[in-house]
């Protein structure tokens, strides 16, 4: 078999890749393990501003404004519609919040997404002594579903190879890149976490963090907006919430931990009132960077072997705005954004 390119990885950053490769009327096939389920897990919430410090997701109304269009064009070919649209409130725990959200406003890049009053009114359920300030143009991918009609529609096409790749088996000379019975142009690897075990890829500073979300059955709650306050609660319809996350640094399994379901419980009743039973709990390791920024680039010996990772928290808003500048890098010579060139590390 001959493509133009291996895509190792199926997650959204292998996803968004992809999705140039058919753009473009590129070859090629995906394989994928299961072993990574960061993408699959994750609330696939996307916000342009950081609540927290209310200050603006790092280019976050450029990738808002590139990955709406692209999950609608992805929808509209699988026949599916994975965008759900809401508003997100912020709960305030101090009259300082109220100060902050108010100089927030004064910056034109969040004030387009931020309402400029705040509502003082009590929401039943939910614990908000001073108030809430409200966000537009927010809402939810669901990655999980989206990363399994996607792995469907490459089944049914002949381009995804359900298993693991072994790095060993890859033969690079002056003259081919091969792996096994393929021959291809470059390879892009897209493993998530799973990069800590590439051996061609072993210097770059990616980190794991761990995170926990359970989701609840909460019949009394009765809301379709997202809340955060000391975690979010983020509604899936039928009285059912996600909650979440943790943030652990040290624990690399994928296995949801009672310790971290109680730090979930402990966290969320203080942010409603109304009672909950919770119906799952899940876990994964997001692909994270010391710096904050993706891990996007081209080995430094050789050209063929290509790195996109690193996505983080906010995946879904970057993914497809770096596959794009990867793959005009790849193909057209364009220059990475330099923030997400792993060469940044040499300097």
């Amino acid at each position: 078999m001959k493509v133009d390119y291996i895509v190792v990885g199926l997650g959204l950053a292998g996803l968004a890749f992809v999705e140039q490769l058919i753009e473009h009327n590129k070859s090629f096939v995906v394989f994928e393990d299961n072993s990574q389920n960061s993408s699959s897990v994750a609330s696939g919430t996307y916000n342009p501003v950081i609540l927290k410090r209310f200050t603006p997701v790092w280019n976050g109304h450029e990738q808002l404004e590139f990955a709406m269009p692209f999950y609608d064009k992805i929808g509209e070919s699988l026949g599916k519609d994975f965008d759900t649209k809401f508003t997100a409130k912020k709960v305030f725990n101090s009259i300082g919040d109220q100060n902050n959200w108010y100089a927030a406003l004064d910056k034109p890049n969040l004030s387009k997404y931020m309402k400029s009053e705040i509502s003082k009114g009590k929401i039943k359920g939910i614990i908000g002594d001073f108030g809430f300030g409200e966000l537009k143009g927010t809402g939810r991918i669901d990655t999980k579903d989206l990363i399994s009609e996607y792995r469907q529609f490459l089944i049914k096409t002949n381009r995804l190879i359900s298993e693991s790749f072994t790095y060993d088996a890859l033969e690079l000379t002056e003259s081919k890149l091969a792996y096994k019975n393929i021959k291809a142009s470059k390879i892009v690897f897209c493993e998530g976490f799973g990069l800590k075990k590439n051996p061609f890829f072993t210097e770059l500073p990616l980190n794991g963090t761990k995170g926990e979300i359970i989701t609840i059955h909460a019949p009394e709650l009765n809301i379709d907006f997202l809340v955060k306050s000391a975690v979010f609660v983020l509604p899936l319809g039928n009285d059912t919430y996600k909650v979440g996350a943790t943030f652990n640094w040290t624990d690399k399994t994928l296995s949801p931990t009672e310790e971290g379901k109680l730090e979930l419980i402990d966290k969320l009743k203080k942010t409603i009132t109304v009672p909950f039973t919770i119906i799952d709990h899940t876990a994964g390791i997001r692909p994270t960077v010391k710096d904050r920024r993706p891990l996007v680039g081209i080995h430094p010996k050789h050209n063929e072997l290509a790195v996109l990772n690193g996505l983080g928290t906010r995946g879904v808003m970057i993914a497809p705005t770096v596959a794009q500048n990867l793959f005009n890098h790849l193909e057209k010579g364009e220059k990475l954004d330099p923030e997400i060139d792993i060469n940044r590390f040499n300097n």
